[in-house]
């Protein structure tokens, strides 16, 4: 798919204010919560980056609590190349898999270094909105990781049409899971997700500012009518909720899907070929299976190449 998003000038959004570049801080003076919104966690997933870039622009503060803007990974932003848009995914290693003190602790990589900059920001926020956008086209999707709270705040905010309750990656802990914000017993503590679409599709721009304008009315930080003209977007009928039950990862590079799967499809019987990897046959364990990002774009030993997901008890 043709890479029709133009990429956001940050020279002036990269400084920040409060001296971790990119991270913008602002305190209202009023009790309330404490909001993150996060975009560049992966340099080429420019949507957040404009939603963010947009929302200073705007002048967008707080009436209650704090908001806090981040631009995590600049250093693979700045490698972003329109022809090779998926090497600017991270500089050394995926920031989104080093959320664990053990790795945090650990200045192996420039990427882990970075999380450990934005690290005082994540752990002072009691709301978290992480925007990211995806490798293939597909539907927009909200991770909400298997705590309740996350879950019941995704059904509060009315959109995107699908949720996705999972449990995270085997190859490490992403922001999202971070802390306080993966502990059953800080119910206060919610943090989601958003996939908003294929990474160069404009229309996950749109998805991007429709979340966060979203996640900012809802966590009460300002009221509906400071949120930017024309960025919610008109509400699905109903949303649906998938739980992730398996996740299908590399043994190998010898991986290969049946078919050139888009994602969210739902397969009615139970052991239909999916792929194989390492000759042996990928199937759906059971009747209704829908297939939740389903990709060889990242393939290396280790990496998730599609969930399998079955439709949520409420």
């Amino acid at each position: 798919m043709e890479f029709k998003l133009p990429v956001p000038d940050l020279g002036a959004e990269r400084a920040g204010n409060t001296g971790t570049p990119g991270v913008w801080h602002f305190e209202s003076g009023a009790p309330g919560r404490a909001l993150m919104i996060s975009a560049l966690v992966h340099g080429n997933e420019l949507c957040g980056a404009w939603a963010l870039k947009e929302l200073l622009a705007a002048g967008l503060r707080p009436r209650r609590g704090s908001l806090t803007l981040a631009f995590c990974n600049l250093d693979a932003f700045d490698r972003f190349d329109l022809a090779r848009h998926d090497a600017s995914r991270f500089v050394e290693e995926d920031m989104n898999r080093v959320w664990s003190a053990g790795r945090l602790e650990d200045p192996a990589t420039a990427d882990r270094r970075r999380a450990a900059a934005l690290r005082p920001w994540v752990e002072r926020a009691d709301w978290l909105l992480d925007l990211h956008s995806m490798h293939e086209p597909g539907a927009p999707l909200l991770l909400t990781g298997l705590l309740p709270r996350n879950i019941a705040l995704a059904r509060r905010l009315g959109a995107p049409q699908h949720v996705i309750v999972d449990a995270g990656h085997k190859d490490g802990v992403r922001m999202r899971d971070y802390a306080r914000f993966g502990d059953p017993a800080q119910e206060d503590a919610c943090a989601l997700l958003i996939e908003c679409g294929f990474h160069g599709d404009p229309s996950s721009r749109d998805v991007a500012r429709d979340m966060a304008a979203r996640m900012l009315r809802e966590s009460g930080v300002v009221d509906a009518q400071d949120l930017p003209a024309g960025w919610l977007l008109p509400e699905p009928s109903a949303q649906r909720v998938l739980e992730v039950t398996h996740a299908i990862v590399a043994p190998s590079m010898d991986v290969r899907f049946s078919q050139p799967w888009q994602g969210l499809e739902t397969l009615e019987q139970a052991g239909s070929v999916i792929g194989w990897a390492d000759g042996q046959p990928i199937v759906t364990p059971y009747d209704r299976c829908t297939l939740i990002m389903p990709s060889l774009r990242q393939l290396k030993p280790g990496v998730t190449v599609v969930r399998l997901a079955r439709d949520h008890a409420a």
